[in-house]
């Protein structure tokens, strides 16, 4: 066990607020209250210390794939991930065919259950080809409740999330299944009216995949899904803040409708995150990653992003303008409630797990820590 440890002299940010000249005592795995006498001090002044982020949207990184690639891929992306401090990653998959999808939902849950991973998000085949992003028309279906459970048994327990496109035939049968089975029903890729979708809320879905990407726009007259998921108590929205998915005014519409309570920062990650420019696959589609965006070589949609959540924090800091205790909770605390593990992580309290991030001044990562060992050391640079 790695000896106990003091991080101090920090800006720490709390659950009840910002400390300054704070400091997290370490202890194994777990965050302490108390400070055995052998433990060693970690300065850290003149940084801030938030807990390790959670990202429930990601499909990839480090040149890897969380979609279609080996439990090896999968873990150099997590890996990839880790080091830009994500310490909890839920797998997404993309469309694909039905069997191949459950083949490799049992090659995930493995990695969940070590875990590698914090479980399996499944952004299609049941999505609208209207609305169909980056995923293949031709594998795309209605959402069939039989369907659905054949997925989600597949996960062996490890299913977190699904994106549905719920006004799809079955698709509200289908989300009533997947809260049956305790797994997160979301609204995305979806050419929902209002109406369509406040049916959809009131079924159980929760959360909205990605905000504003891949649905109809709000309307003086048909307001569609946004206005819906946006005024609901009951729903989180994900946001991609990487510069590309989001003008700074849609975001500033979302913090404001549904308050920083209710947002989950998301990368949507692919392969090219952490990696660099070129060509890519996402699921069955090609994919030429420019200047860090990535777009289909064929149509030009915008296929996922190269996001990494400590690039995602510092825009929401330093461009959007947020304060970074709202920061803090929809990095950290808000996608670790809708994962159920609050209880565990998504904030700096004794008895959770001890991951956290460390970033200087300028709001740069400079450490990582998960679990107690150091993924990334701040005293080594």
């Amino acid at each position: 066990m790695a000896p106990s440890k003091v991080l101090a002299g920090a800006r720490v940010v709390l659950p009840t607020g910002t400390v300054d000249d704070g400091r997290v005592i370490v202890d194994g795995t777990r965050i302490a209250d108390t400070a055995p006498p052998n433990a060693e001090v970690v300065d850290v002044s003149g940084h801030w210390v938030v807990p390790g982020f959670v990202d429930i949207h990601n499909h990839g990184g480090g040149g890897a794939s969380f979609a279609g690639g080996t439990a090896e891929d999968v873990l150099k992306g997590v890996e990839t991930h880790r080091r830009h401090g994500t310490t909890t990653v839920v797998a997404s998959a993309v469309t694909g065919d039905l069997d191949f999808l459950a083949r490799h939902a049992g090659m995930l849950a493995e990695l969940a259950q070590q875990g590698d991973i914090a479980g399996i998000h499944f952004e299609g085949p049941f999505i609208s080809p209207c609305r169909k992003g980056a995923h293949d028309e031709q594998l795309l279906r209605d959402p069939d409740p039989a369907e659905v459970r054949k997925l989600v048994d597949a996960a062996h327990g490890h299913a977190r999330m699904m994106t549905l496109a719920t006004e799809l035939p079955g698709g509200l049968d289908s989300v009533r299944l997947l809260v049956e089975h305790g797994v997160i029903a979301a609204v995305g890729h979806t050419d929902a009216t209002y109406e369509q979708t406040v049916q959809a809320i009131d079924a159980g879905a929760t959360v909205a995949t990605h905000l504003f990407n891949a649905m109809p726009p709000v309307g003086h007259r048909a307001p569609g899904p946004i206005t819906a998921l946006l005024e609901d108590e009951r729903i989180t929205v994900e946001l991609i803040n990487d510069g590309t998915h989001l003008h700074p005014a849609a975001l500033q519409l979302a913090f404001h409708h549904a308050g920083a309570a209710r947002v989950a920062f998301i990368t949507d990650a692919m392969d090219a995150a952490g990696f660099g420019d070129g060509r890519y696959l996402l699921g069955p589609l090609e994919v030429e990653v420019a200047d860090g965006v990535a777009r289909l070589v064929e149509g030009g949609s915008i296929a996922g992003s190269t996001l990494t959540l400590d690039r995602a924090f510092k825009r929401a800091v330093t461009v959007d303008g947020l304060p970074v205790g709202d920061v803090v909770a929809a990095i950290s605390v808000n996608p670790a409630r809708l994962l159920g593990l609050d209880d565990r992580i998504g904030s700096l309290e004794p008895g959770k797990d001890a991951d956290l991030v460390v970033l200087d001044a300028a709001f740069d990562l400079v450490g990582v820590m998960r679990r107690g060992a150091w993924v990334v050391d701040p005293q080594l640079g």
